[in-house]
């Protein structure tokens, strides 16, 4: 495959589309980004819905906060979808301001090349492909300064421009909180529909309170809540395995939340400095360090989104 540059600046969302991508490599070499915001019509959603049905699983990973593991989450739930070599994944990456999932794997030097049937995912491996911002930045110092309406033209391209063929799970990482990124993907899936959302929270109460903002947020867009993670419940020595609960909840943790507001607690994840580092050397955790009670919860919470899901 020949060698390709990266842009020079962040292509804007119109301009990303297969047929015009030629046309865009010259513009890329220019030292200055475009002035001005051409306009991004919304597709029609039966297009997308036709692109997106031979999608069989879409799955948003939602956190009320930053900082909580979410893309960490995202990450060991492609990791863990793709290691049965017969179940094709796919990671779309709509936290387009933080695009930090081409770090945690592997792949942030990669870039997005295009064909006849559009953009092609960036493949960690066979079966586990990936679209994020992150491949179109000039470096990962380059801030993404966009308001809504360019944001929703990305995502929209995410869903109708890229080839993602058959696939057994899409798994969308999201950013913190409820902003343009999660409505427009509830606007733009409405047709081709979601199967569930999982929530990410920490024990403490000031990430536990946003998490009822989340919940507020798929109840009234009719998202399937699937059930809530508890990242960080404890930590784990990676010498002796015990684990010491360092970020004790003071209003009960994830446990405490998922009763009150009937969801269902998939689990807790102890905190393993280990993962930080899988993290940052783009490694996969679970098959770094299968004995970690990290790994073994994490096991635990996919398949019990397996077999609510029914697979």
């Amino acid at each position: 495959m020949s060698q390709k540059t990266r842009p020079s600046t962040v292509p804007e969302p119109s301009q990303n589309s297969p047929e015009s991508l030629k046309h865009a490599q010259a513009a890329r070499t220019s030292r200055y980004a475009p002035q001005t915001t051409p306009s991004c019509p919304i597709p029609p959603l039966p297009f997308i819905k036709e692109r997106m049905s031979s999608v069989k699983r879409k799955i948003l990973v939602l956190s009320g906060k930053g900082g909580v593991g979410k893309s960490t989450f995202t990450a060991q739930l492609g990791w863990a979808f793709a290691a049965d070599e017969q179940i094709q994944t796919g990671i779309m990456d709509v936290d387009i301001c933080g695009p930090s999932i081409p770090t945690i794997l592997g792949i942030a030097s990669e870039q997005v090349h295009s064909s006849s049937s559009g953009w092609s995912p960036v493949y960690v491996q066979d079966n586990l492909g990936v679209m994020s911002v992150g491949f179109m930045l000039p470096s990962a110092r380059d801030a993404v300064m966009w308001r809504g309406p360019k944001k929703n033209g990305l995502i929209s391209q995410f869903l109708k421009d890229v080839d993602w063929g058959a696939l057994d799970y899409l798994v969308i990482d999201t950013p913190p909180g409820t902003s343009d990124e999660h409505l427009s993907i509830v606007q733009f899936l409405k047709e081709s529909g979601i199967d569930g959302a999982v929530l990410i929270t920490t024990p403490q109460e000031v990430a536990l309170q946003d998490v009822r903002r989340e919940i507020d947020f798929c109840r009234k867009v009719g998202i399937r809540i699937l059930g809530l993670v508890e990242n960080m419940s404890g930590f784990v020595c990676p010498g002796c395995k015990t684990e010491s609960k360092i970020f004790k909840p003071t209003t009960g943790g994830g446990k405490r939340l998922a009763e009150e507001m009937g969801i269902e607690l998939l689990g807790s994840v102890p905190l393993d400095p280990r993962i930080g580092k899988s993290a940052d050397y783009g490694v996969s955790f679970l098959d770094e360090y299968p004995d970690s009670p990290a790994s073994i919860a994490y096991l635990d919470i996919i398949d019990k989104i397996k077999e609510i899901l029914g697979d």
